[in-house]
């Protein structure tokens, strides 16, 4: 099973240079100021976190006159644009395994990720989205494979949101005592019940506020954002969900002030901006305030979920994930998407 051909991946270069544009406040890099230019590639979920981020940036003596270069898009074809040539000095994608790429491309240092944050800058958890009112009475997983109930999620061929959704629904019934083959009947269920797989979490987002589907596989902060924009819908955090590590990365090559924006990231000040578009900081200790509007509890906006699974804990790391689930040839997940008579193109 070939998911993308060369063809493909020169649509997926050409998207990711047309979304290309400056962040708010910064203005166009040219040969003079290219050394203080930032260029940001990342998944689509965090742009506004980033934005928000950059701007605070900007207020420092490390950011002062740095300008950004953003595109933002699926997080797996992101990848794999930069390993084809788009230019990048930092990176923020949706799973690690999307930088590794470009460890072995040599374009990011082997150590990227031996840091006290092993490569992780922004956190979340899977939820829910659902209709107003819940029409469906959605709560549990097991809910979701009920028959009728009509489940919108992107696609993992190209969208890292999609693997970390996948990765909780197997995880979860693991985690409740169940086998492995009783998992992969739950995801097969699953996928059979999927009526729409966009390309990124947030076109999911988008096709699941324009009317299709019952509920919404996202992030926690894609439905806090969504809230924030007015474009909001309800969200169920089930009682067993999985924790989301978004990686992020400088290039060998990247511009002088990247290393700083890197910092910053990951500083408290960096992180604040982060929950306050809806992610859960990758530290306890972070004050962000302690509201977050757009939240089903602004006052607690992340609260604990009772059983939270890890990739490292419950699935053994990446490694072994992207061989047993999301290999091209037999992964459990992709052979679920083709037999729900699914595409992965």
């Amino acid at each position: 099973m070939q998911i993308r051909s060369r063809a493909a991946l020169a649509a997926a270069l050409l998207g990711a240079l047309a979304l290309s544009a400056c962040a708010p406040g910064s203005g166009s890099s040219s040969d003079a100021d290219a050394d203080n230019t930032i260029n940001i590639v990342g998944f689509a979920v965090p742009e506004a976190a980033n934005k928000n981020i950059a701007t605070e940036f900007a207020k420092t003596d490390d950011g002062e006159g740095v300008t950004f270069q953003t595109s933002y898009g699926p997080s797996g074809d992101q990848s794999r644009a930069v390993a084809a040539g788009l230019e990048a000095d930092y990176v923020h994608f949706s799973v690690p395994t999307d930088v590794t790429r470009l460890v072995d491309e040599g374009l990011v240092a082997e150590d990227w990720d031996q840091g006290e944050n092993k490569g992780v800058v922004s956190h979340s958890v899977v939820v829910f989205g659902v209709r107003d009112g819940n029409p469906k009475n959605i709560k549990t997983w097991a809910d979701l494979v009920k028959p009728g109930v009509e489940i919108v999620t992107p696609n993992p061929a190209s969208s890292g949101a999609a693997r970390w959704n996948a990765l909780a629904a197997y995880g979860q019934v693991i985690s409740d005592g169940g086998t492995e083959e009783e998992a992969t009947d739950y995801v097969n269920k699953f996928f059979k019940n999927v009526v729409s797989l966009p390309s990124s979490g947030r076109d999911a987002t988008t096709a699941f506020l324009g009317g299709t589907g019952d509920v919404l596989m996202a992030y926690e902060n894609e439905a806090i954002l969504a809230a924030q924009n007015d474009e909001g819908f309800e969200y169920v955090l089930p009682d067993t969900s999985l924790l989301i590590e978004n990686a992020g990365a400088i290039l060998e090559d990247a511009s002088e002030p990247s290393q700083a924006w890197l910092d910053f990231v990951l500083s408290d000040e960096g992180q604040t901006q982060f929950a306050l578009t809806g992610f859960r900081p990758i530290r306890d200790d972070v004050d962000y305030g302690g509201t977050v509007e757009g939240a089903l509890d602004p006052s607690n906006p992340f609260p604990e979920v009772p059983t939270l699974l890890t990739v490292d804990n419950d699935f053994g790391g990446w490694d072994e994930v992207s061989t047993k689930f999301f290999d091209e040839e037999n992964g459990l997940i992709f052979e679920a998407i083709l037999g729900a008579g699914l595409s992965l193109e």
